[in-house]
């Protein structure tokens, strides 16, 4: 799956492993001073193709998991957050040989539509 990822767009694959960069400005209104989160009307293109990254790498995790992994990350907020987790059940060991297989089917579908989309007419 990381390679597909990576080929898709390897930035997606940096969200992913890195987490995404939160949008954040630099105050001195505060006592310490440093950086707070950004209000969304504050956001600048940058900031935007960011979550906007956050996003996709979260579609393709969540087209390539079945419904029982997928109520276990639905609740993340980032797509490391929901890599984490994927990874944590798999290397536990609790996956089962089909739900592992199950992925794996869910990943081809992924690929087969992401060549049929991207063809040219």
């Amino acid at each position: 799956m990381s390679i597909f990822i990576q080929a898709l767009d390897f930035k997606l694959w940096n969200i992913i492993i890195d987490g995404p960069d939160s949008p954040t400005s630099t105050t001195t209104s505060t006592s310490e001073g440093g950086r707070t989160l950004k209000q969304r009307h504050l956001f600048n293109d940058e900031d935007r193709g960011n979550i906007q990254l956050n996003a996709k790498a979260k579609h393709v995790i969540i087209c390539a998991l079945n419904s029982n992994e997928f109520n276990r990350v639905y609740s993340c907020s980032t797509a490391k957050e929901m890599w984490d987790s994927v990874t944590h059940q798999i290397r536990r060991g609790s996956e089962t040989s089909s739900n592992v297989r199950s992925v794996t089917l869910s990943m081809s579908w992924v690929v087969d539509k992401s060549i049929l989309f991207s063809k040219k007419p």
